[in-house]
């Protein structure tokens, strides 16, 4: 275990850029996680840890594998590197994994999101999906970045658990096509059926972002749009919340 108190020190200012700059996160291929909860969620899953900051006085509870970097520092130097104001004692640089979109499609549903930029609801979505069953998350291009600290945090783990790819409309329906999964769209329109006569169990179905919707593009691409029965009084649901009710459907209502 090695100590550091600069804040200058390279170690340091590479954890801050990392934090701050999504194409230096993409050049280094690292993400940046904090707190106890994720690094044993990262450890569990098998994910590639590269280092592993403490802060200073607290004793590591996990057993890391071998060859991961360890450092001591003081509470106000992690303060000033972490991506939340109360850092949660122990932050971690980890591998990103692949997220390419995979020439084939082997699960039976996915979620597609479409230009949302909101990295809470990105990572609320992502751990949503992970927890009804989802076979990955699809990004499409606008959407934040999955890598963002801030998204990361939001999984609550699931970012080690359940892949996620980013790719363009164009990659993604001939994926599509070959798997026999057909793509339905959230949104009303002449067409637009309730979620609850759709059969999602073999989809992917799309939300859209949150100020505009899934885009024209995408619309005129799905099979169907479909629809969350509401009291007429309320016009829309927050992303997230509209994802977790696709995803439930998605993964329990559609088996009786």
């Amino acid at each position: 275990m090695e100590t550091i108190t600069s804040r200058t020190n390279s170690l340091i200012t590479r954890i801050r850029k990392l934090t701050a700059d999504r194409k230096f996160r993409r050049q280094q291929r690292l993400m940046v996680c904090e707190g106890p909860k994720m690094l044993a969620e990262a450890i569990r899953w098998q994910a590639r840890l590269e280092t592993v900051l403490w802060q200073e006085g607290v004793q590591p509870t996990q057993e890391l594998p071998d060859g991961v970097r360890q450092a001591a520092v003081p509470a106000d130097l992690l303060r000033s590197v972490a991506p939340t104001q109360t850092p949660q004692q122990v932050l971690f640089l980890c591998a990103l994994p692949d997220h390419g979109l995979p020439e084939d499609l082997s699960g039976t549903r996915y979620l597609v999101l479409d230009g949302l930029q909101d990295p809470g609801n990105v990572g609320t979505l992502w751990r949503t999906a992970d927890a009804f069953g989802a076979d990955g998350l699809v990004l499409l291009p606008g959407c934040a970045d999955p890598w963002n600290p801030k998204t990361l945090r939001a999984t609550m783990g699931a970012c080690f658990r359940l892949p996620v790819w980013e790719g363009t409309l164009e990659q993604l329906l001939p994926r599509l096509d070959r798997a026999g999964l057909p793509l339905y769209a959230t949104a009303l329109q002449a067409d637009t059926v309730d979620i609850r006569q759709a059969d999602l169990t073999r989809a992917a179905v799309v939300i859209g972002s949150e100020g505009h919707g899934v885009s024209q593009q995408v619309l005129a691409a799905s099979r169907q749009t479909i629809q969350i029965p509401m009291t007429d009084r309320c016009e829309s649901l927050n992303a997230a919340a509209a994802g977790a009710v696709v995803l439930w459907q998605m993964g329990f209502g559609g088996r009786g």
